[in-house]
């Protein structure tokens, strides 16, 4: 199947074809390592989760590589370690370990490589070293700069001309710059900072030149897609393509960028209250990560996200629903998922520009089908077999193990005895519909009543109430 991607530099929607099937290369700029990662860090690990698991199933595991990296050297994790009297080492492998178990939380997958910026302080000096020669960047009291004006396809990917730029954007002015729209491929590092030996002096990168390097050393010349927030398309990935293209690296073909997260309707900010990490979700709130995967992927990615508690709380009852759908279906908790049997609308879904919104629609419909419906009943049992595998091997390929939630339902005995009889009523209700015969609903609910459980039911909902009386054990 043909995907097609949106390319922020085409602004146009794009079959995809990579520059080799057998080594399909994504990079996409990862997290400076200082503190918790927030809500908002999150969604470009979410979305390119998203395309990874889809680039693989299309063109198989071992074809594919996807780097994302770690920026371990920046004046915020310097600020950080003066101000703590900790380590740079201790908080960036510290704040990695957090990173990894937050995103693994929401069930993305680790990149082939993460490579930390300071073991590629070497590579980035080289770099430099060849812009200089070339006339592309100038060493100037310590320093070393790119020069803005001497590429001249210099604002094409945002759109802007530089003289634009200038007039519209806050940018450092300093006396060894010889344009105000020069960026800094390296700067002086004092005693207590950071810092490597180079021909300017003891320095330390700046913040660009650390994703041209990696990329090039892991992915070579040329690669197939880049990606990030929207946020970084100025002047971060501007000014990685800049100084990529000026040393002679083709560099990326597709560039892909997520909209921002937004708090029920705002822009999440700490002035406004509504700022939250991973961790505060996941344990403060104890909202599982299933849920926030859920509610982040339920929008597509080029459209803002807005994270509402309507929305949480719809991710969670859907959630819930499938868990307890399989909770009672031993046959099913006992076989491996077959990822084979994913459905092909969601795969056409996601190969359209990562439609991952359309995906979601259609696995929610599949649940639905499957949780007793009158139709999913007229099925043979080989039919419902084959409609249950599917909808676990799809949720599966979208990151919920369903047989897991439906395992951790069963730890709780409690609660699964609710489940396991309200599931039993919704069955016996739909076949008595067909066959006019209600003894077996009369019964259950009769029992239910007996152990304490006020039974609530309408034509489209069952719900099973415990009473002051209520004995599990019954």
């Amino acid at each position: 199947m043909t995907i097609k991607l949106y390319n922020t530099k085409t602004r146009s929607k794009e079959d995809f074809q990579p520059i080799d099937a057998d080594n399909v290369r994504m990079y996409v700029c990862g997290p400076t390592v200082y503190e918790r990662a927030h809500l908002g860090n999150a969604r470009p690990v979410l979305v390119f989760d998203m395309l990874y698991r889809l680039l693989r199933h299309e063109y198989g595991r071992e074809h594919v590589t996807y780097v994302r990296n770690f920026t371990d050297v920046d004046d915020k994790i310097n600020a950080r370690a003066a101000q703590t009297g900790r380590s740079i080492s201790d908080i960036t492998d510290e704040t990695i370990g957090w990173f990894l178990d937050d995103m693994g939380a929401l069930g993305a997958l680790e990149p082939t490589d993460m490579p930390r910026a300071t073991t590629y302080i070497t590579p980035m000096i080289a770099m430099i070293e060849d812009l200089i020669a070339k006339g592309h960047a100038y060493a100037a009291e310590g320093h070393v700069l790119f020069k803005v004006r001497s590429y001249k396809d210099y604002g094409k990917l945002s759109g802007r001309s530089v003289d634009d730029m200038i007039a519209g954007a806050r940018v450092e002015v300093a006396p060894y710059k010889e344009d105000p729209m020069d960026f800094v491929l390296w700067k002086p590092s004092s005693d207590d900072l950071p810092g490597w030996d180079s021909p300017w002096g003891r320095g330390r990168p700046g913040w660009h030149i650390e994703c041209s390097a990696m990329a090039y050393e892991l992915l070579g010349d040329s690669f197939d897609i880049h990606g990030g927030g929207n946020d970084l398309t100025f002047p971060h990935h501007e000014n990685e393509i800049a100084q990529s293209k000026c040393v002679g690296h083709d560099f990326a073909n597709v560039w892909m960028h997520n909209e921002m997260l937004q708090v029920e309707g705002k822009k999440m900010s700490k002035s406004l209250g509504n700022f939250f990490t991973v961790r505060d979700l996941l344990l403060d709130e104890g909202v599982p990560g299933e849920v926030i995967r859920f509610v982040m992927l339920s929008t597509h990615y080029r459209k803002p996200m807005d994270w509402t508690e309507q929305r949480r709380r719809e991710a969670e009852s859907e959630i819930a629903s499938w868990a307890t759908t399989f909770s009672v279906d031993h046959e099913m908790l006992a076989k491996p998922i077959e990822t084979q049997y994913c459905d092909p609308e969601i795969i056409e879904a996601l190969s359209d520009d990562l439609n991952t919104s359309l995906a979601f629609t259609r696995l929610k419909a599949m649940g639905r089908f499957i949780d007793n419906s009158t139709s999913f009943l007229a099925l043979t049992d080989s039919e419902q077999d084959r409609a249950r595998e599917n909808f676990v091997s799809s949720a599966f390929f979208l990151g919920f193990n369903v047989i897991e939630l439906a395992k951790r339902i069963r730890n709780q005995p409690e609660t699964l005895d609710l489940e396991h009889f309200s599931l039993s009523l919704a069955y016996e209700r739909a076949l008595a519909k067909e066959t006019k015969d209600f003894s077996k609903v009369d019964s259950l609910k009769k029992a239910l009543t007996l152990a304490g459980v006020e039974v609530r039911m309408t034509k489209e909902d069952i719900q099973l109430v415990p009473g002051p009386d209520f004995d599990p054990s019954n």
